[in-house]
């Protein structure tokens, strides 16, 4: 008789939370200093949103898609496209596309994108309490910069919603950083090194 011997092998891939995060922080960083006035200009900040923003949390995404990690996976890609979108809208703003194609925009329209991301950002905001409450921060602080963004965008009180928008994405890119630095830290000594908060509970038993 044929002795038949079944060997599992298990694939492990590294957690891609801290990239991502990284590229949230990045992005936000870069951007957050145009809306505060420390700079000036959108053509440098461009292609920061589309390798950082867009390419590094599209990675992220697809690699925890790999872990069947749905929030993860969802999250990270949805603001990956985000930022795809809002390079491609910078570049018609300055008219890369064509004078008629800036000329006929209406920035309203990206009022009603940003109300979008807003309602999506709220519900990802409630499944990260049950994360971390590092990335439940992050979330809070993406909420208040959608109202921000949202109201800027439709010409409601703009001076206090663009500022309101330029520090709470300065904001998500401290936590970011944070984040980012705790995710690869405490792999790499194995412990507790930064800590991020455990999960509020309230949803789900805490692990």
């Amino acid at each position: 008789m044929n002795n038949q011997q079944n060997t599992n092998i298990k694939i492990v891939t590294a957690d891609p939370s801290a990239i991502g995060l990284f590229g949230l922080a990045i992005v936000t960083f870069v951007a957050s200093s145009q809306k505060l006035g420390l700079t000036e200009g959108l053509g440098l900040v461009i292609p920061w949103a589309i390798f950082l923003g867009a390419f590094a949390q599209l990675y992220a995404s697809i690699l925890d898609s790999k872990h069947n990690n749905t929030f993860g996976t969802t999250a990270f890609g949805a603001y990956a496209f985000f930022w795809f979108a809002t390079a491609c809208s910078w570049l018609v703003k300055l008219g890369v596309f064509g004078e008629v194609l800036a000329a006929n925009a209406d920035g309203k329209q990206l009022g009603f994108a940003f109300a979008g991301y807003l309602i999506f950002s709220v519900l990802m905001t409630i499944g990260a309490m049950e994360t971390n409450k590092v990335l439940f921060f992050i979330f809070v602080l993406i909420d208040l910069l959608f109202v921000g963004l949202t109201f800027d965008a439709f010409g409601i009180a703009s001076e206090v919603f663009h500022s309101m928008a330029a520090y709470a994405e300065m904001g998500i890119a401290l936590f970011s950083f944070y984040g980012a630095g705790a995710a690869v830290l405490n792999t790499h000594f194995g412990k507790v090194f930064l800590p991020i908060g455990r999960p509020f509970g309230i949803f789900k038993a805490r692990p």
